[in-house]
Order: structure tokens, then C-alpha cells, then sequence
């Protein structure tokens, strides 16, 4: 069986989501695994992954509006503001996401849908980088 782990940072504009299926394919494609799975975890804890439809950027919009509406920035709603008002509502957008993702590897690929990619969920309102460590096994 082979093990292959990596350590992708991953620069984000601020709110937003980013698609990372492509770095994380490269990885998948230096492990050398033909057939296993691939994890993807992110390590921090306002910012998120999620596995979504590529096609229609209006997709991502309406994802980014909905979480706004279940965690909107409210300086008054929260005690935790250390960081700034969209410092808890970004831990709250977090935590009814994922930090991690899995996806099988097929024929040395990610065995993505037509229309689904990997993205990361930023949380925040400022730049970050975004650590993702992803982890590839398998044969």
C-alpha cells in the first residue's frame, strides 16, 4: 500500500469559496496511487471544505448568501469577537460545514462527478492562507 501526504497553502481572496480540486489532483498524481482514497482536511477553524457544482457560479452565491443568512454578522448576537465582528460568525459557517472531505482516487484520478469540484469555504472577511493537508492511499 502506498501513503503519500502533503501540506497545500491555499491563498483566498477573503469570503468566498476556492477551487482546489486541481492542487489537490497533484498531489493525488505524485502519490502514484492508481486506485484508493484521497482526504482533504483543513486546519483551521474558520474555513471550510465542501464538494460542489463547478458549472454555475450562481450556485456558490446562493451558498455564500444561505450561510449568511444561518450566521450573519451581528456584533450584538455574539460574545467571541476577538478577531474582529466576523471572527464567530465565521467558527459558526465552520462548524455546519466539513473540515475534511473524501474522495476516492480511480485510474490515478479523483473520482469526481462531471460537474463537482473541491473547494475551500472561506469564512472570513480578510485574506488568509489556509492550510490543507491532504493525505492519498491506496495502491
Amino acid at each position: 500500500m502506498l501513503v503519500h501526504q502533503d501540506i497545500l497553502a491555499v491563498p483566498t481572496r477573503g469570503r468566498g469559496l476556492v477551487d482546489v480540486s486541481r492542487k489537490v489532483q497533484e498531489v493525488v498524481a505524485a502519490s502514484g496511487v492508481v486506485t484508493g482514497l484521497c482526504t482533504i482536511f483543513v486546519q483551521h477553524t474558520s474555513a471550510s471544505l465542501v464538494i460542489q457544482e463547478n458549472a454555475d457560479p450562481a450556485v456558490l452565491r446562493d451558498l455564500e448568501a444561505w450561510l449568511s443568512r444561518i450566521a450573519p454578522e451581528d456584533a450584538r448576537a455574539y460574545e467571541h469577537d476577538a478577531e474582529g465582528p466576523d471572527d464567530m460568525p465565521a467558527h459558526l459557517r465552520a462548524s455546519v460545514t466539513k473540515t475534511s472531505e473524501v474522495v476516492p482516487v480511480s485510474r490515478a484520478r479523483l473520482a469526481l462527478g462531471t460537474w463537482q469540484a473541491i473547494y475551500l469555504w472561506e469564512h472570513r472577511e480578510a485574506p488568509h492562507t489556509r492550510n490543507l493537508v491532504v493525505h492519498v492511499q491506496g495502491v
